[in-house]
């Protein structure tokens, strides 16, 4: 008799962790799904990894323009018109610079053309007097902002250059040491 209780005990216990299986491997699913996500939050939030909120913004802006293409003015476009209102500290017939809205250095401003080219790599030899002319209003405005101890210029193209905002731009940043390398 008590061999049988056993072999109904060993039985019932088995059944029972046969059962648990499922609620196992659910577990265990779980734990890794928290896990991945805490590990992607980080890696996704982290400045030196490369994946940063900027570069998660240029990545959805690449693949917002390849879907549905420059249909909209951009935030830059806005600024141009004046329906948006911006810090504005030079512009001329070609181009428009303006008061970073958030700005990564003591100084730092932008220069979009006024007709707009959604990036760099869309330039074209056309275009040569135009770039030459920013770059130059650059210069100019970084000597009239104070920028005497040296300031750095930036264009971000495409997703894998962090470009959020699909209308060239230039950044000009200074008033502190800047860093390098800038990636």
């Amino acid at each position: 008799m008590c061999t049988s209780g056993s072999s109904d005990h060993a039985t019932s216990s088995s059944r029972r962790i046969t059962q648990n299986i499922p609620l196992q491997r659910a577990f265990l699913l779980l734990i890794g799904l928290v896990f991945g996500c805490i590990a992607t939050r980080w890696m996704y939030s982290s400045d030196c990894s490369g994946n940063s909120d900027e570069v998660i913004k240029a990545k959805a802006a690449a693949s917002a323009r390849l879907r549905f293409g420059d249909r909209e003015p951009t935030i830059f476009s806005k600024i141009v018109d004046k329906s948006l209102p911006a810090d504005i500290i030079h512009e001329d017939d070609l181009c428009v610079a303006f008061q970073s809205n958030n700005p990564l250095a003591p100084v730092h401003f932008l220069i979009v053309p006024k007709d707009p080219i959604p990036a760099l790599e869309m330039a074209d030899d056309d275009d040569t007097q135009l770039l030459g002319h920013m770059m130059n209003v650059a210069r100019k405005t970084a000597v009239k902002e104070g920028l005497d101890n040296g300031y750095r210029v930036v264009i971000n193209d495409g997703p894998d250059g962090a470009q959020s905002v699909y209308h060239l731009h230039i950044h000009v940043m200074g008033g502190r040491q800047m860093g390098w390398p800038p990636g």
